[in-house]
């Protein structure tokens, strides 16, 4: 082992102290915006007063997640340059978001992605079938990021996890319950620029050890541990199960309920096009970031002290900050991986509020009769109980691997609700029942292959060989998404949803009647 001893693990009251300092700040914020969410296009939207900068930082802020932060720094500390493959795949999603998402979702839509699917086809099985998609996909990423907080204090700040679960759950219901999206959105940007700001410095010690000069880090990285981390191969061999890993990641990005619900906060189409610009821009930069604190913590702190204190990895890049910046530089990038998950589960909350309360409770169980007044109270509601479910599925899971959630939800996000939403856009002949067939279809087959895979088959239920021999579904089940789609839309056509087709396409380019 590298002859440093690591203070992860025993309480630091530095670590401590700036989480606090962060929560305090934010919960500041929420005061002041609770005072704006009046309606509910304060509460879902805030107000659609956010500038294409601001949302471009709150977008960075929603998708650099700690399994960004953290796993993906680990994925390159132990397995070198294939650890890429998710920071790519997690990239590439964003210029088709921007070319073909983006505009048509806020001229079309009014909270959630739902509405969009069901401009012109009937409100009720389509929304009750994207309720679904959008409820699993939110519930997989929370159990991940839930999981992940408990964890993560457990280790840095020698709390009990199932008080870090606690803390996680109450913090995010007061954020969403009091100041919507408008608190969700300054707690997201805070946390951006916190983030972006650590992991500069951190790459800038990193990089001082090497005459700012990369290629002598990896010129180190392959001395200590052989040509093979710098070439591909380490961490997925197989072609197709790398082409369906990358599919779920680059399509599934275009289907997360709370990365589409950020599109509303924007007054208008152009601005919704510069946040996913300015997103692409700051995300780019991170990733970049990623890879170089994963080689610096290969070269500087060591894959065997890595895996000492985490057989996955994910305690890489606080190990490096400890080695590059002593204690107090460990404490404040530890405040800032706990807030990124705060500020995650903010965000996925309040994307599966809006989905209870503006496309099951008005638009299904009150068939759009109610007032603002009641969906507001609604979704207040269903935070509550959403924030309790969060807390409740971060101590059920206590201690399993629970790294496949993420990927489920990007599979499930890429299947089942993007085809849908794409088809519906730019198709005229989709129908309803086309849109519904896509949806269920895209979720199902995902779900139930991920069950059958080695992440689950194998590595959790202990099974000695997967059914299914891929590790990630979207290959199979995207184009059979698209597939049912075509055909529910062929077998059980929609004239009146043809016919408005028209009407859509001038709202969707011309903006005309856009809330």
């Amino acid at each position: 082992m590298n002859n440093f001893t690591s203070t992860i693990g025993q309480p630091n009251a530095m670590s401590i102290a700036f989480f606090f300092v962060f929560v305090a700040f934010t919960l500041v914020i929420t005061y002041f915006a609770a005072k704006k969410s009046k309606t509910a296009s304060d509460f879902y939207a805030a107000g659609r007063s956010v500038t294409g900068f601001q949302n471009g930082l709150a977008l960075a802020g929603d998708y650099m997640s700690a399994a960004s932060f953290l796993g993906i720094a680990g994925l390159v500390a132990l397995k070198g340059y294939d650890g890429l493959i998710y920071s790519i795949g997690f990239l590439v999603g964003w210029p088709l978001i921007m070319f073909l998402i983006a505009e048509p979702l806020r001229n079309l839509g009014k909270y959630t992605f739902a509405d969009v699917v069901a401009y012109r086809l009937k409100q009720k099985p389509i929304r009750i079938a994207a309720s679904c998609g959008s409820l699993m996909t939110v519930c997989f990423y929370l159990i991940a990021q839930m999981v992940g907080a408990g964890s993560l204090v457990n280790l840095m700040f020698g709390l009990p996890y199932e008080l870090a679960v606690g803390i996680v759950g109450v913090v995010m219901i007061m954020y969403v319950l009091f100041g919507g999206m408008l608190a969700t959105t300054w707690v997201q940007i805070i946390k951006a620029v916190l983030l972006l700001g650590g992991a500069s410095v951190m790459v800038f010690m990193v990089m001082a050890k090497f005459n700012f000069n990369p290629a002598d880090l990896f010129s180190a990285a392959a001395a200590k541990y052989g040509q093979k981390v710098l070439e591909p191969g380490g961490l997925v061999s197989n072609p197709w199960d790398a082409l369906s890993l990358g599919i779920a990641l680059m399509f599934g990005t275009a289907g997360l309920p709370h990365i589409l619900m950020r599109f509303y906060t924007v007054p208008d189409a152009e601005q919704a096009r510069k946040s996913v610009f300015y997103a692409t821009g700051f995300i780019s930069y991170f990733y970049i970031l990623t890879f170089i604190i994963g080689f610096g913590a290969m070269v500087l702190v060591g894959q065997d002290v890595i895996t000492h204190f985490d057989k996955g990895g994910n305690m890489s890049a606080l190990l490096l900050a400890e080695v590059t910046g002593g204690t107090m530089f460990l404490g404040f990038i530890a405040a800032v991986a706990f807030a990124t998950i705060l500020a995650v589960v903010a965000g996925l909350t309040l994307a599966g509020a809006a989905t209870f309360s503006h496309d099951l409770y008005v638009n299904v169980f009150r068939s759009g009769k109610t007032t603002e007044e009641e969906e507001v109270k609604m979704a207040k509601r269903a935070t509550m109980v959403l924030g309790l479910v969060a807390m409740g599925l971060g101590l059920a899971f206590k201690g399993q691997n629970v790294a496949f959630m993420v990927g489920l939800a990007f599979a499930i996000a890429a299947s089942g609700n993007f085809p849908a939403l794409l088809m519906s856009i730019l198709w005229r002949g989709m129908s309803t029942a086309g849109a519904t067939a896509a949806i269920a279809t895209g979720s199902v087959l995902a779900v139930g292959l991920i069950l059958i895979s080695p992440t689950v088959w194998v590595d959790v239920l202990g099974f000695k060989a997967a059914i299914f021999p891929w590790k990630n579904p979207a290959l199979i089940s995207m184009p059979a998404a698209f597939f049912a789609g075509w055909l529910g839309s062929v077998l059980a056509p929609d004239a009146d949803a043809s016919a408005r087709y028209e009407d859509q396409k001038i709202r969707n380019y011309l903006g005309v009647g856009v809330e």
